[in-house]
């Protein structure tokens, strides 16, 4: 039953990052999922502090705060103060992380809060954290909290698709056709941040950026229409998780390392055997081009009779 229940939680996290991650990619912005990932530990430190407890909406809330205030520096430095994305980005999310860092670290003695857990998780304990409600035994807490998390993104998703998808491409677009484009852009972040924070305890802000980038990247490789790359992100997500569940169990390793490995693993092969544009598959294409150009300047032979008297 543990088994189910570790995979079932992996699955569950894989689809709610990859959902919004998909969006980033389309916007060239995949690493802001880990500038996020990373900037919201000061939120989630002073959510702990503030109520001495593992209590999920707090932490909700402080990492969608930070979240978007990641964002919105980001953009103030890169419009006031003349820098490029990568750059504001940088400072943004190193400078709120060594916030956390610290925050952790001078008041780690008065609450239960590891920063180990939260970079790298540990998935195999998600059976054996229960949640009591009225004294019925409800099951994980996080396989919960992920639901939630995950019925929240396909919300925001299909409610505001026509106008994620006019913004994924084109803000300019966007703006001129009167889309909100702040509330959707927004709201993306936020959905981004509460995704990360509600995999942080399960596993861990390291594999919350590979799921966030790895499938929806995976995904771009082998569609052209933001529907069909929304589900196939989803798809090698859930592929992602139970495959590396059962190759940390050949290889006794981490389970969220394991995972993050098999995002990569699918990512290889959509990139070399794409039926469409794989490099391999362009190479022989290549080859076989040329093939038929050499034959094309070959002449042709003509057949002589030879007489014999």
């Amino acid at each position: 039953m543990s088994t189910f229940w570790i995979i079932l939680t992996a699955c569950l996290a894989s689809s709610a990052c990859a959902l919004v991650g998909s969006f980033l990619v389309l916007r060239k912005q995949a690493m802001l999922g880990d500038a996020i990932s990373h900037a919201v530990l000061p939120g989630i430190a002073i959510a702990f502090l503030l109520t001495a407890s593992r209590n999920t909406f707090p932490m909700l809330i402080g990492a969608g705060a930070f979240g978007l205030l990641t964002v919105y520096l980001t953009e103030k430095l890169q419009r006031r103060g003349r820098l490029m994305n990568d750059a504001s980005m940088g400072i943004v999310f190193t400078t709120l992380f060594a916030i956390g860092v610290i925050i952790v670290t001078v008041f780690a003695g008065q609450v239960d809060l590891d920063q180990e857990c939260i970079l790298y998780g540990e998935i195999a304990y998600v059976p054996w954290d229960i949640w009591i409600f009225n004294g019925m035994n409800m099951g994980p807490r996080p396989v919960w909290i992920l639901g939630f998390v995950l019925l929240l993104n396909i919300a925001f998703v299909t409610g505001c698709y026509k106008e994620l998808k006019i913004y994924a491409f084109d803000r300019q677009l966007a703006v001129s056709m009167g889309i909100p484009v702040l509330f959707v852009h927004y709201g993306l972040m936020g959905t981004v941040s509460f995704s990360t924070i509600a995999a942080f305890e399960s596993v861990g802000a390291i594999l919350v950026v590979a799921l966030i980038v790895v499938p929806p990247a995976t995904a771009y490789l082998l569609s052209q229409r933001l529907s069909l790359m929304l589900v196939l992100s989803v798809v090698f997500g859930i592929m992602s998780s139970v495959s590396g569940y059962y190759l940390a169990l050949w290889t006794n390793s981490s389970i969220a390392g394991a995972i993050a490995v098999m995002t990569g693993v699918f990512f290889m092969l959509a990139l070399f055997f794409n039926p469409a544009d794989g490099v391999i598959v362009r190479r022989f294409r290549g080859r076989s081009e040329s093939s038929k150009q050499m034959l094309e300047f070959i002449p042709e032979r003509r057949e002589t009779k030879v007489s014999v008297r």
